[in-house]
């Protein structure tokens, strides 16, 4: 298959992960990539079904919103997420939920406080509450690539509204939406014991540095036979 059959396919897939892990409802939410080595993004037709979704639905459109392959419509986020492209040269991937817990903490206005291990492993410090926007234009985009700058994070609440998850490719993008969900889940259950304990900046620092340099694989030194330290 050619590289964006292959883009199609793992599209498919990711926006599996969607419903599997409870982050969405009927139709909404979305994710997109970018289609490797082009100026080009995948997105998910609107309104259609995720126990629907093939491959061949997959609309390809370009940086500026036009579309260059597919019959459907694209996402009615489809501005949304190319502003981020646009604005984020390092982003592969771009998801949007209305996760329950999560949208919870936006529907308030709140940031989830770094509180867990796990927060400064994945989101580097707290996941940061954006402003409300309007749906359909680059005003959400607008609001997200703002909000996230100066912020470790891959993930942002949007008042009033749901998630917003970045990443190197469309898979880490869903990742961080599943653990987004994950963390402000077990907060607000820590909330309901008592007062959670924020974490000292430099234990955040010092897990999120173990977390995205050395946890997990790392390839072999062919010359030494050992792994890096």
């Amino acid at each position: 298959m050619s590289g964006v059959d292959d883009a199609r396919a793992e599209l498919v897939a990711l926006h599996a992960e969607l419903p599997r892990n409870g982050l969405v409802a009927w139709t909404s939410g979305n994710v997109s990539m970018r289609v490797p080595d082009s100026d080009t993004v995948l997105i998910k037709p609107s309104g259609i079904g995720y126990d629907e979704l093939s491959a061949d639905q997959m609309v390809v459109v370009d940086l500026e919103g036009n579309v260059l392959e597919g019959v459907l419509s694209p996402s009615s986020d489809t501005a949304t997420h190319l502003y981020v492209y646009r604005s984020l040269d390092h982003v592969g991937g771009v998801v949007h939920t209305h996760s329950p817990y999560a949208t919870a903490w936006a529907a308030c206005n709140r940031s989830i406080p770094c509180v867990l291990t796990a927060m400064a492993d994945e989101f580097g410090g707290e996941i940061p509450i954006g402003p409300f926007a309007r749906i359909g234009g680059e005003e959400i985009g607008i609001a997200i690539v703002a909000t996230l700058e100066g912020h470790r994070s891959p993930a942002v609440l949007m008042r009033n509204h749901g998630v917003f998850t970045i990443g190197k490719s469309a898979r880490d993008a869903v990742k961080a939406a599943i653990m987004c969900e994950d963390v402000a889940r077990t907060v607000l259950l820590a909330h309901s014991v008592g007062q959670p304990l924020p974490l000292a900046q430099e234990d955040i620092d010092a897990l999120y540095d173990r977390y995205q340099n050395v946890y997990g694989q790392r390839p072999v030194d062919a010359t030494t036979s050992r792994r890096p330290e």
